[in-house]
């Protein structure tokens, strides 16, 4: 599967803006696409923590 580049982040970020969305608001939104997309590659290339062992390391 191909991930989208940064140009394709861009797009869909502002295609997905209100308008008068501030510039803030869409480098919040380009960021937190980007989040996604880093969260999804490390799913692919098996970069997970099982639910118990994170409730392990934090102590609960």
């Amino acid at each position: 599967m191909a991930h989208p580049t940064a140009k394709d982040l861009l797009h869909e970020a502002a295609d997905h803006l209100p308008e008068g969305a501030s510039v803030e608001e869409a480098m919040e939104r380009v960021l937190f696409l980007a989040k996604i997309e880093r969260g999804k590659a490390d799913v692919e290339a098996g970069r997970l923590v099982e639910h118990d062992e994170v409730k392990r390391r934090l102590g609960l």
